[in-house]
Formats: structure tokens, sequence, C-alpha cells
């Protein structure tokens, strides 16, 4: 008679991981439930701090991670990925319009288009995001 207990396998969970405190936060919540795939983009940010945070971040969560890569322009019209617009030096951005600068748009969108194709392939049925309620476009 066996006294180990039976392992369940954890259903997978596609994850989609900026780097960033709030996806960062949504891995560490989904990896307590599921095993997680997670998914990282270069769109061409000025930036690559976060990605090389989501890999650290995959590895702490024993994540299997996926870079996708974006063709450049494709997200254009940022401060984030253009270097033509200066980047805000402090927290406030000033335009009048009420849209960021550092807003790029339909980011959200492409990435869990993404998302939703990774987890057609892989049979996953939960996506993760997430999101900050001031990252919007107004």
């Amino acid at each position: 008679m066996s006294t180990a207990k039976s392992q369940t396998k954890k259903p997978l969970a596609i994850v989609l991981l900026s780097g960033g405190l709030d996806s960062a936060t949504v891995l560490a919540v989904a990896s307590q439930q599921f095993e997680c795939h997670a998914l990282s983009f270069d769109y061409a940010q000025r930036s690559l701090s976060e990605i090389n945070a989501a890999k650290r971040l995959a590895k702490r969560y024993a994540a299997s991670h996926q870079l996708i890569h974006i063709d450049t322009g494709v997200l254009a019209g940022s401060a984030l990925t253009d270097r033509s617009i200066a980047m805000p030096e402090d927290e406030i951005d000033d335009n009048p319009q009420g849209i960021p600068v550092t807003y790029v748009p339909a980011r959200n969108t492409l990435f869990l288009s993404h998302a939703l194709a990774v987890a057609e392939v892989l049979s996953s049925q939960d996506i993760f995001i997430g999101v900050n309620a001031v990252d919007y476009s107004g």
C-alpha cells in the first residue's frame, strides 16, 4: 500500500507577463492553482527592463516563458515606442487630451489576441491579464 499522495496535474493557464507590478501579481496568483505559460512581448519598446524582469519572474514561478516579437511600427505613436516623442520626466503627464504620451494604442488587445491563439494551440481554457485602471486611453 502506497502512502504517497497522488499528484493531480494543475490545468494550464496563459499569463500575459510584461514584467511590471500588475502582471507579476497576476502570475503569483495564477501559479497557485495553474501551471503557467507566460507570454511577454517585444514590441520595439524603448526599454527592455520589463522583459528582463518577466524572464526572472517566469523562472521564479516555474512558468514556461515565451517572448513574442511584434514588428517595429505596429504599436507606434507612443513615447514607449517612438524615440521622437519625449518621455515624461515625472509621473504626471500634462496632455490636455487626457491620453498619456506613454499610452500604446491597442496594445492589450493585440496581446490578448496572441494569448488566445497560444491558448488554443496549448489547449488551455484560461488566460490571465493584469491591468491598471490608470493605464488606459482616457
